[in-house]
């Protein structure tokens, strides 16, 4: 199972950034899907998550700038940012916890993480 991201760059402050990441390879059942981002120096943070029954929570810092949503049909999550500032300058890592077809268990995957530079 793999996670692929796409989508990130540098912009200015105020504009807007579309984030994709596709689950690809066999899996059994998949559950959450969300996004975390680190920025430099500092631990990762979750951003946003949405779950298998559709609830959306995001972060107090990205709280009504930034939607995230899911195609089930395609195992892709996205990540829409608008009004985007400085400080959301950052690699942005998709996660989904899934079931691999291989397996029993479900575990979170990680992609490999897509630079969102925004410059003021």
């Amino acid at each position: 199972v793999q996670l692929v991201e796409s989508g990130g760059g540098l912009v200015q402050a105020g504009e807007s950034l579309r984030l994709s990441c596709a689950a690809s390879g066999s899996i059994r059942s998949m559950n959450d899907m969300g996004w975390y981002r680190q920025a430099p120096g500092k631990e990762r943070e979750l951003v946003s998550i949405v779950r298998s029954s559709g609830s959306i929570d995001y972060s107090d810092s990205v709280k009504g700038r930034f939607t995230c949503s899911r195609d089930n049909a395609k195992n892709t999550v996205y990540l829409q940012m608008n009004s985007l500032k400085p400080e959301d300058t950052a690699v942005y890592y998709c996660y989904a916890f899934l079931n691999p077809a291989a397996e029993w268990v479900f575990r979170k995957f990680w992609g490999q993480g897509t630079q969102v530079t925004v410059s003021s």
